[in-house]
């Protein structure tokens, strides 16, 4: 078995096209150009600039793109390899082995996992019975 999964995707993953690439980036750079104006502020005329120049390009020739859209994707993918592990060590570390240390100082057997030398059998009886075995024979 080994250490840790295998971190060959399962389905390829590919970009987006280069022309949603530069509107997407374009939206984002107009947002950070009139943020300011919530507040009374004047416009960031550098981000309204290139927000422009994004929105132009994807317009006119997305194939521009190609090169930042690569690289932005290319990010993307090492951090997804960086911050997924990260998140679910602070999630397991943070909440789920906590409350096991908790629950194991208490007592507390809530699968019942812990054996028992003297049990003939760790079958648990249902009360009130299931459902009768005859519906169970075609189910689908």
């Amino acid at each position: 078995m080994a250490a840790s999964e295998p971190t060959v995707a399962h389905r390829k993953v590919t970009a987006s096209s280069d022309r949603s690439f530069g509107l997407v980036f374009a939206g984002f750079f107009g947002v950070v150009a009139l943020l300011p104006l919530i507040r009374g502020g004047p416009p960031r005329l550098w981000a309204l600039a290139i927000a422009a120049a994004f929105a132009a390009v994807a317009m006119l020739a997305p194939r521009w793109l190609q090169p930042l859209n690569r690289i932005w994707f290319k990010l993307g993918l090492l951090l997804h390899h960086i911050v997924n592990p990260l998140i679910m060590a602070l999630m397991f570390y943070g909440a789920i082995l906590p409350m096991a240390l908790l629950l194991r100082a208490l007592g507390k057997d809530l699968l019942r996992l812990k054996r028992d030398p003297d049990a003939a059998s760790y079958w648990i009886v249902r009360d009130p019975p299931g459902p009768a075995p005859q519906s169970m024979n075609k189910q689908f």
